[in-house]
């Protein structure tokens, strides 16, 4: 699925809400929320702070969906373009400045 049509997915849910999206300072905290609850479950599977035997088993890739979801609302709230954002990004930093920042294999 390309970044639009999570865009779209996002939009054709949150149409159903009056308003449809919450104002930006709100949705970054939503996102941080999110990152947070991340946070916790990397520490959680690789650090040291292991789960309560009473606390829920949480998936990796459900936090990570919810953050992408956060964004996708933040993107779509103010007008942005993510497919169009994310290709640029990747042309000028990823392929074009840090081409060689890193060892390769």
């Amino acid at each position: 699925m390309a970044l639009k049509d999570v865009q779209k997915d996002v939009d054709k849910w949150t149409a159903q809400f009056d308003p449809q999206y919450w104002p930006p300072y709100e949705i970054l905290a939503r996102l941080i929320e999110e990152v947070g609850e991340l946070g916790r479950e990397i520490n959680h599977l690789h650090g040291t702070k292991k789960k309560k035997a009473e606390e829920a088993t949480n998936n990796l890739g459900q936090e990570l969906a919810d953050i992408i979801f956060t964004v996708a609302c933040m993107a779509n709230s103010k007008g942005v373009d993510l497919q169009s954002e994310w290709e640029k990004v990747m042309k000028l930093k990823h392929y074009g400045r840090d081409q060689n920042r890193f060892d390769k294999k």
